[in-house]
């Protein structure tokens, strides 16, 4: 008898779910919407994927994508970019929990928590003043900073990948909170960033894991999606018009989409992760400086805070107080074991092999 891999098995349950829901409300109409705007649908199968395996989030590829190929008002590609990402990352992250991939829990507690916050008043206080041209610009400029830390720390040695933050104390919890609160911030008034925020500090600060660091910045981001789309819903109250079709096309699309690209994420090591960013990072600034029209005094200023950027991604890989060998309940073998061959598969339920715990380089 074959056995079905439980993740397929979730995966399509949650896909079973959305459709049968939008069978049942919208029926054959669904296909005249198909027909009418299959290219949003078509980005979505994409988007989808990026938003379920990565951190950057399906706006990352929504957003461009939506205001710079499809024309669509850039403050009503937000709105999309939220009520999509409330479907297609809720069906990941119900993915990613019950299959039982390893988050850092405290971290989606407390950033969670902090970027709801952070992204309700975004939403309602600073994204409408917020020129949409600048804020992608900077987010921009935010993501190739991490490319440029990302590949100074593979020049590093000598050190574990962490499986969680390896120490809790109050400095780690403000961090968190912070972290989670400017990631909200920026996600008010860009769509994405709240995931982006919290995977710089986990990775190149507390040294967690990519594998793991992925997984929870999902999670965390679909808390603080569902938080923007409801506040957009009943608050501002501005999801109106051709983005509930689009939305109401997509879904059925990222519901399959999102949770293939996490289930693809556990399957990748942590250098070919870096990989798919740096390709999608690329493809932002690309983009970015292609198809946004930069005045002078925009593009000092990019230049500006990329360098800004850079220096505190480049501040946090330096310090080594998280870098150290620390015991995890994930295992404890060290990269000496297993170069040395003594550890190949380490016992117990919840160990990792060698190439979850690969040095950095």
């Amino acid at each position: 008898m074959v056995r079905v891999p439980r993740v397929l098995l979730v995966n399509a349950v949650l896909a079973a779910i959305v459709w049968l829901i939008w069978a049942k409300v919208w029926g054959w109409s669904y296909f005249t919407r198909l027909d009418e705007h299959w290219p949003v649908a078509l980005t979505m199968v994409f988007g989808s994927l990026v938003g379920g395996g990565t951190s950057e989030g399906g706006g990352a590829i929504a957003f461009p994508v939506m205001t710079k190929v499809l024309t669509v008002p850039p403050d009503q590609a937000r709105i999309f970019t939220f009520a999509i990402q409330s479907i297609g990352m809720t069906a990941a992250s119900l993915s990613i929990l019950l299959c039982r991939v390893p988050i850092e829990r405290r971290v989606v507690l407390y950033g969670s928590t902090a970027g709801m916050l952070g992204v309700v008043l975004s939403v309602t206080m600073i994204a409408p003043h917020v020129p949409l041209k600048l804020v992608r610009v900077l987010f921009t400029m935010l993501l190739v900073a991490l490319a440029v830390a990302l590949l100074v720390q593979l020049r590093q040695r000598g050190y574990r990948r962490n499986f969680e933050v390896p120490t809790w104390t109050a400095r780690e919890r403000n961090l968190v909170l912070g972290a989670g609160f400017a990631g909200g911030l920026l996600s008010g008034v860009a769509g994405v960033g709240e995931n982006c925020v919290m995977f710089l500090l986990l990775v190149l600060l507390f040294r967690v894991s990519e594998k793991v660091a992925t997984p929870t910045t999902v999670v965390m981001m679909t808390l603080v999606s569902i938080a923007a789309f409801l506040t957009h819903v009943f608050v501002v109250r501005d999801f109106t018009g051709f983005v509930v079709d689009y939305w109401i096309t997509a879904a059925p699309v990222v519901a399959v989409g999102a949770p293939l690209g996490a289930w693809i994420c556990t399957r990748l090591t942590p250098l070919t992760i870096r990989g798919v960013l740096f390709v999608l990072i690329f493809a932002e600034l690309v983009s970015t400086l292609l198809l946004v029209p930069f005045t002078p005094a925009l593009a000092v200023g990019s230049v500006a805070v990329l360098v800004l950027f850079t220096i505190v991604c480049l501040v946090l890989i330096r310090q080594d107080t998280y870098a150290r060998p620390w015991p995890s309940r994930f295992g404890e073998a060290t990269l000496t074991d297993l170069g040395a061959g003594a550890a190949e598969r380490p016992a117990g339920p919840n160990a990792r092999t060698r190439e979850d715990l690969q040095d950095v380089g």
